[in-house]
């Protein structure tokens, strides 16, 4: 049986999203076990009425809530018994856990997960690893966006390492085509750490690194995983999911000026409605956090229970291939380097 804690009081559509979507992922997986933490009398109000095996699913009181405006330390420190810092003590604590999933503060989670729960002997430090869909029908991996501002080309390379072994066992890509994210395609392009960063990869026989890659190629479909600091992932990952949806915003403005448009549109149905699922990313879960000791998945704040469940189907996939200990016997072939 594998164990997943959701967190239930974090996101904007909470706790009726992470529990439906936990209840969604128990029907598809027999052998899932979810521990609910958060407000016991709330959850099992939420849960009235439902169906679902009772025994493969449990509540973890946590009535405290974290705000949108604490600081990540005071979560960590103050906060025990808020339904996120439960779930990463018990991950921590407890050997029959094998992943949590939280739509709650990135910073909290970034900071209990790193304080209290720790990384994968040989990381420096964890990423996230966000996934987008390609206009080939594909899937693309982005590592680092948002966990490190500040990066070295020696954890760039921990990246690429972590975000190809993600992107094969997970999602059965083989070989995962590597870019790094850089302001040019040439070798010689970008600042000191990029050109380290490009040399090492080139020297890395487990990453099947294939160059730089510029921004605007990110969803053509040539690349799997791109690599880069947290700061620049993180602007291309929200400056595409944007483009997307005001792109999507504008088409519908644009019907519906025209009566001859809408005619158009009807006849189109079904194409719309295909391209309004493939752009949304609620389809696509969360951003896994890559080199933690156990496995944890963020989704997005506004996920809903859709993207909840996906968020998990992440968790159990990522448990059930055996990726953190193949992470550790990878990482363990390279010189360690000092953060």
């Amino acid at each position: 049986m594998i164990k997943i804690i959701v967190d239930c009081f974090g996101g904007d559509h909470c706790p009726q999203a992470p529990v439906d979507g936990a209840l969604a992922a128990l029907a598809k997986n027999p052998d899932l076990h979810v521990i609910l933490t958060g407000d016991e009398a709330i959850l099992r109000q939420t849960l009235e009425g439902k169906a679902y095996d009772a025994s493969r699913l449990e509540i973890v009181d946590a009535p405290e809530v974290i705000g949108c405006d604490e600081k990540p330390t005071d979560v960590v420190r103050l906060k025990r018994n808020s339904s996120m810092m439960k779930g990463i003590i018990m991950l921590r604590d407890r050997d029959d856990i094998a992943a949590m999933v939280s739509t709650g503060s990135t910073g909290a989670l970034v900071t209990g997960t790193l304080v209290r729960l720790g990384r994968i002997p040989g990381i420096i430090r964890p990423a996230f690893c966000p996934i987008l869909p390609t206009m080939d029908g594909g899937i693309v991996g982005i590592c680092d966006s948002g966990a490190n501002v500040e990066v070295t080309s020696a954890h760039l390379r921990q990246f690429a390492i972590m975000a190809s072994l993600y992107m094969e066992n997970v999602y059965g890509v083989p070989k995962p085509r590597v870019a790094l994210l850089n302001v040019g395609k040439e070798a010689e392009k970008g600042d000191d750490i990029r050109r380290e960063t490009y040399q090492l990869l080139q020297e890395t026989s487990s990453v099947n690194f294939v160059g730089n890659m510029e921004s605007r190629d990110l969803l053509s479909g040539n690349y799997q995983v791109v690599v880069a600091d947290g700061f620049s992932g993180n602007v291309l990952v929200k400056t595409t999911e944007g483009t997307a949806l005001e792109l999507l915003g504008k088409l519908k403005k644009e019907i519906y000026s025209r009566t001859l448009y809408k005619l158009g549109a009807l006849l189109m149905k079904k194409m719309f409605a295909g391209m309004k699922e493939f752009m949304n990313y609620q389809n696509y879960g969360g951003s896994v956090l890559l080199g933690t000791s156990k496995v944890v998945v963020k989704g997005h704040g506004s996920s809903k229970a859709v993207a909840v469940e996906k968020c998990i189907e992440q968790a159990y996939k990522m448990e059930v291939s055996g990726l953190s200990a193949k992470i550790e016997t990878e990482i363990a072939k390279y010189e360690h380097y000092e953060d």
